[in-house]
């Protein structure tokens, strides 16, 4: 069934527009600004296009659309990156290809978790493309006031103080919820995908989204279901899994014993209950 629009004209499933540009490490190269902004233009296009797709149900066409747009964003954007990607997970999930999903959104939160790192700090010397990058006083006294940064006496420095604040907190917010949707979109194709890591893994990203006070109700009652459903598959997964492991040691210890007139039926084992380790013995 195709996806419904949001307010804004856009798909609901894929991510909205990739935001202001990001500081990355220094060894990406970097463009000119004309450049970037050339790129972005085309790379946002096919974005646009790749959503239109979406919503009337062109997945796979979606996916290369989306692909092309990624390959117009320069590698040091992280943040356009994420989006993309998670866009692109969104689109496996609605072909039901969970392994696919669940690799493009892990490689969403990659780039998420890159955006985020934080960079090395030095009160001395000068930007270059090796070193670490020098920080303004602003930069050291927010580090020192965790995070505050202490407004400046003069009116128009305060002002623009505050304007970094304000991007720096919605930059934050949209990190944030950009990383709940690639999270969602992993740990639903990790159900889906089945097996004893997978559902562990899936149970971990439901965990975690667990704490984000800012989800929507929907993904809230998703998210609560599968952490009271999800222990008892993993645990009969698990079971499951050692089961077909046992089955393959047998088999591989009867080809060895064979040409000695033995097999594995021929040993017990025996559990000790104080440390629990076992003892092999012939059977009788």
């Amino acid at each position: 069934m195709p996806a419904s629009l949001g307010k804004s004209g856009e798909a609901t499933d894929p991510d909205p527009n990739p935001g202001e540009k990001d500081t990355q490490a220094p060894s990406a190269t970097r463009f000119s600004p004309e450049e970037e902004a050339a790129l972005l233009a085309e790379s946002h296009a096919e974005k646009a296009a790749a959503n239109e797709l979406f919503k009337v149900a062109q997945y796979s066409q979606a996916i290369s659309t989306y692909d092309r747009a990624l390959a117009s964003v320069p590698n040091y954007l992280e943040y356009e990156i994420a989006v993309l990607k998670s866009n692109i997970s969104a689109c496996h999930l609605k072909l039901s290809d969970w392994k696919a999903a669940a690799d493009e959104a892990t490689k969403s939160i990659e780039a998420l978790d890159r955006l985020e790192k934080p960079a090395p700090i030095t009160t001395t010397g000068t930007p270059n493309e090796e070193g670490p990058t020098e920080v303004s006083s602003a930069d050291n006294d927010a580090t020192k006031h965790g995070g505050v940064i202490e407004l400046a006496d003069d009116d128009e420095d305060e002002v623009e103080a505050l304007k970094r604040i304000e991007k720096n907190d919605r930059r934050k917010e949209d990190i944030r919820r950009i990383r709940a949707k690639a999270l969602m979109r992993r740990a639903r194709a990790r159900s889906e995908q089945g097996g004893w890591g997978n559902l562990q893994g899936a149970l971990e990203d439901y965990q975690t989204l667990s704490s984000y006070l800012s989800l929507p109700t929907s993904d809230t009652k998703v998210v609560n279901a599968a952490i009271r459903t999800l222990p008892p598959r993993i645990n009969a997964a698990k079971e499951k899994e050692m089961g077909e492991m046992m089955g393959k040691l047998k088999e591989l210890g009867n080809g060895i014993l064979k040409p000695f007139g033995l097999s594995t039926d021929s040993f017990k084992f025996e559990k000790d209950e104080k440390t629990g380790s076992y003892s092999m013995g012939m059977n009788n």
